[in-house]
């Protein structure tokens, strides 16, 4: 097996770009096909709800294969599920873009949710294996990039390719992408070691089936007013009855999906709290932010994509500077200081006026990408620095799965509460505007427009509701704010890393570089 020890620069390099390509194209099609779904239900043949399966299948696909990683990557070889995983992907992809109806959508799209579930969690686990430990948290700064870059990505990708091309460019984009990516870990992943370790069969059904009815809860909530219905009774009650099963089992049982060492270390399970809060804020801010932007500011797809580009400007900056940083100080002041800044970015977005420039925009979305960039390179390095190597495989499918759980809630969450909130304003507002009040508004109106009576009425119904969407955003992201800031305190609960662990951002290691 070919180590840090004896793989050279090259080599290094080159399996670096492999693998964050790999990750890339998979962390784009979380978001790249949300912005062509219009375009594919007249293709498909869909209606509104059923199109929604075409993202409802890829993320439920891909979070009960998740878990598997561990267990798949040590029974075949990590380099042989990371190959054959991509060229799953890839005509995966093929096969979605040349889908012609929603049921062969479907079926394409869990096939690449599957196999795309294992790049990211195969990949950081050989970014940790080829670099030596003094590297790790620039490693993770790189791979951090890819992670919380593609999302913000997505949506501007994906609306470019439809605008100018075909909804179906949205996959086909990933196969030259593939092919190269393919041919690279052909040639240049090393290989690993081998073990015949028992697969969980009780254990994986259990999660499997409580983290399917968590997604589709999440998913299909909305949709069906959450609790008034009994498939969400069912969703819900299946989640928490399998999820105790499954607690009660790893605790318990002998051969585990996951080995209970792992959740044994402080800093690997609060690091799992921080992945949820992390994919909240990332996720959930960006199914916020477009369309905001989008309905009540008039900005195109595109320009609402290049606006939310900041925040990925902040993300990079601060990644590398963080590298830079883990080996000279304290990480836990370093994620403070991050969720501070996360914290204050959603305070400033509570400032946003319905009337206004770019500015607050970009200047929120850049604090919020580099707090955002803090808390994952410093908490990816506390969570693996005390884990012994061979769980890194596992360690990484858990913290991938928590994040995407993360992501899932906070989307649920925001959306769910801008629907009430904006009833809940207009209510208010329109409880303002009784007999006395409304003819002579009406006649403001009207004499300002030049319109009659009655279509002063309806333009002040839209601007009221207009109104109130909007306060609707900013109780969303005041809410997000007091989330961030709720989630500080566990910071305390984090252990402080030697230098030695930490390793990584010695003068001595600078100046070598």
């Amino acid at each position: 097996m070919t180590t840090h020890e004896d793989m050279p620069a090259g080599r290094r390099m080159a399996v670096t770009v492999a693998v964050m390509l790999a990750v890339l194209i998979q962390v784009l099609d979380t978001t790249i096909a949300n912005v062509a779904l219009p375009h594919m239900q007249a293709s498909l043949g869909a209606t509104q709800e059923s199109v929604n399966w075409v993202l409802t299948s890829y993320i439920v696909a891909a979070a009960i294969a998740l878990p598997i990683a561990g267990w798949l990557a040590e029974r075949v070889g990590r380099r042989e599920l990371l190959i054959v995983s991509t060229i799953g992907f890839t005509v995966a992809s093929v096969l979605c873009a040349v889908a012609t109806s929603l049921p062969e959508m479907v079926l394409f799209r869990i096939i690449q949710g599957a196999t795309g579930a294992f790049l990211v969690p195969l990949a950081q686990a050989t970014l940790f294996d080829i670099n030596p430990p003094e590297r790790h948290a620039r490693a993770m700064a790189l791979f951090g990039g890819g992670i919380m870059i593609g999302p913000i990505l997505g949506p501007v990708l994906g609306g470019w390719l439809t605008d100018s091309f075909d909804w179906r460019w949205v996959f086909l984009v990933n196969l030259p992408i593939g092919v190269v990516t393919t041919m690279m870990l052909v040639r240049y992943l090393p290989e690993n070691g081998k073990a015949r370790r028992k697969f969980d069969v009780l254990g994986f059904a259990l999660l499997g089936l409580s983290i399917a009815s968590l997604q589709l809860l999440l998913e299909r909530g909305h949709q069906l007013d959450w609790f008034e219905s009994v498939e969400i009774w069912i969703e819900a009650g299946l989640f928490v009855g399998a999820g105790w099963m499954f607690i009660v089992h790893t605790v318990m049982g002998r051969e585990t999906l996951f080995e209970r060492e792992m959740f044994a270390d402080r800093n690997f399970s609060i690091g799992l709290l921080f992945m949820v809060v992390t994919g909240v804020l990332l996720l959930a801010g960006l199914a916020l932010l477009p369309p905001l932007l989008q309905k009540l500011y008039g900005y195109s797809v595109l320009q609402s994509g290049f606006l939310t580009m900041p925040r990925g400007v902040g993300i990079l900056v601060s990644m590398l500077i963080t590298g830079r940083l883990v080996g000279l100080v304290d990480l836990r002041l370093l994620v403070l200081g991050g969720m501070a800044l996360m914290a204050w970015s959603m305070h400033m977005m509570t400032g946003f006026a319905i009337e206004m420039g770019r500015g607050p925009i970009i200047w929120s979305g850049l604090v919020q990408g580099f707090g955002l960039g803090i808390v994952f390179v410093t908490m990816q390095s506390l969570a693996f620095a005390t884990l012994a190597p061979r769980l890194r495989t596992d360690a990484a499918s858990v913290l991938n799965l928590f994040r995407n759980i993360g992501g899932s809630v906070g989307i649920s969450l925001v959306a769910t509460l801008l629907a009430r909130n904006i009833q809940v304003a207009h209510a208010d507002m329109a409880a303002q505007v009784d007999e006395r009040v409304l003819p002579r508004l009406t006649d403001q109106v009207a004499g300002a427009q030049g319109l009659d009576p009655a279509t002063a009425t309806v333009l002040l119904d839209a601007e009221i509701n207009r109104q109130a969407a909007f306060i609707a955003y900013l109780d969303d992201f005041q809410i997000m704010m007091w989330l961030t800031l709720a989630a500080m305190p566990l910071v305390l609960l984090l252990k402080p890393l030697s230098k030695a662990q930490r390793g990584e951002g010695s003068p001595a290691l600078a100046m070598a570089d």
